[in-house]
C-alpha cells in the first residue's frame, strides 16, 4: 500500500500577519510550524502501513523552510518526502493549492509507483477552510470521505472506513484509489525517534519539485490561478489580559464570581464589540 499524506507548514497563530496589499499571509519572519490538524492523518497514514506494508509519502506546497516539517515526519517514520516549492505557487487559494497538490500526486503515481490512498487533515489552522481534501479529490476524480476516525484494509481494491459524525457513526466501503480526510482529533500522533532521525540524516529522503519538475502552467497557480481574494481585512485591537486567578470554594462559588466579573467588564466588552463594528467585523 502506498499512501501519500498531505501536510502544510503554517505560521504559529499567534503570529499571523496578513499583508493588507495583497490579502496574503506574511510569511518572512514568521515562525512556522507543522499544521497540528495534519498530525493525526500522518499518525493514520503509519498505522495503516504498520498494519499491511507499504511506503508513506509526506507531500506539502509550501516555501523552502517547510522542509524542518518534512524532518520531523520522516523522524515520526515516514518514508520519504516531497516537497513543491516555486515562486509561481505563492498566493495560491485553496483551489490553486489543491491542482498542485493533485498533479503531483500524479506524479507521484505515474514515477514513482501506483498511489492507493491520499490523506489529508481536516483543516488548518491558518485558513480553516477545510477544502483541500474535497478539491485535490475532485482533480483526481477519486472517491473522498471526511471526518474519518480509523481506516481497514478489505482487500486489494477496498478500505472500510469509520467516520464519526455529530450524532452518528459511519462505516463506509470505499474503492482505492481514494482520498481521505481525518476528524482532527481522531488519532494521537506518535513520537520521533531517534533512530528514523538518523535515518533521515544518513539517507536524505526529501526532494524538492519546483515547477522544472512539475511542469505546470502558470496561469494555474498560485494568485493567477486562484478566484477568491481577500478583499478587505479587519485590525482586531487587543484585549490586555489581566492574568486575575481565582480559586473557588466549589462550582457554585467559581460561576458567581464568573457572573460577577462578566458583568463589571461589561464597559470593555461593548467598546470591544464596538470597534470590530466600526472595522468591518460581525
Amino acid at each position: 500500500m502506498r499512501i501519500v499524506v498531505g501536510m502544510k507548514w503554517v505560521p504559529g497563530t499567534t503570529s499571523v500577519r496578513i499583508d493588507p496589499k495583497t490579502g496574503t499571509l506574511i510569511r518572512e519572519g514568521v515562525p512556522s510550524i507543522v499544521n497540528p490538524h495534519d498530525m493525526p492523518a500522518v499518525e493514520l497514514a503509519l498505522q495503516l502501513k504498520d498494519a499491511y506494508g507499504g511506503e508513506v509519502i509526506a507531500l506539502t506546497m509550501s516555501p523552502p523552510p517547510a522542509i524542518r516539517g518534512l524532518e520531523y515526519l520522516i523522524g515520526m517514520g515516514v518514508d520519504r518526502a516531497i516537497l513543491v516549492s516555486d515562486r509561481v505557487y505563492a498566493g495560491a487559494d485553496t483551489l490553486a493549492t489543491s491542482y498542485v497538490l493533485a498533479k503531483a500526486i500524479e506524479k507521484i503515481d505515474k514515477e514513482i509507483g501506483k498511489v492507493d490512498l491520499a490523506i489529508f487533515g481536516q483543516e488548518t489552522i491558518d485558513s480553516s477552510t477545510a477544502h483541500i481534501g474535497a478539491q485535490t479529490a475532485s482533480w483526481l476524480d477519486w472517491p473522498y470521505i471526511y471526518y474519518a476516525h480509523s481506516v481497514k484494509l478489505i482487500d486489494n481494491n477496498k478500505v472500510l472506513v469509520e467516520r464519526v459524525l455529530e450524532n452518528a457513526i459511519e462505516d463506509w466501503e470505499v474503492e482505492m484509489p481514494a482520498v481521505i480526510g481525518t476528524h482532527m482529533k481522531a488519532l494521537k500522533p506518535r513520537p520521533v525517534r531517534l533512530i528514523n532521525k538518523i535515518r533521515y540524516k544518513v539517507e536524505k529522503p526529501i526532494v524538492t519539485w519546483t515547477n522544472n519538475e512539475m511542469k505546470l502552467d502558470p496561469r494555474c497557480t498560485g494568485l493567477k490561478g486562484s478566484p477568491t481574494i481577500v478583499a478587505k481585512t479587519v485590525d482586531v485591537p487587543e484585549v490586555p489580559r489581566k492574568k486575575i486567578v481565582y480559586k473557588p470554594k466549589d462550582g457554585e462559588d467559581a460561576a458567581k464570581w464568573l457572573i460577577k466579573t462578566l458583568l463589571e467588564d461589561e464597559k470593555a466588552s461593548k467598546a470591544i464589540i464596538k470597534a470590530l463594528k466600526e472595522g468591518g467585523g460581525k
